[in-house]
């Protein structure tokens, strides 16, 4: 019974480790997409806002 025991530890650490190697591997594509598209997102989120304070000083004034 110990041995079956010990072995779904094992099993329980193995699973966790495998998640946290998937974790990082999604936040490394993450970070090398937005390094890669960083001026297009960067106009992007300057146009948003450049949008949004306009519409608001027209609702204002």
């Amino acid at each position: 019974m110990d041995w079956l025991r010990e072995k779904g530890r094992e099993f329980i650490w193995e699973e966790e480790g495998i998640g946290t190697v998937e974790i990082i591997l999604i936040l490394v594509v993450l970070i090398g997409i937005v390094i890669i598209f960083q001026k297009q997102i960067t106009n992007l989120v300057n146009n948003i806002w450049k949008t949004i304070t306009q519409q608001s000083r027209s609702l204002i004034g």
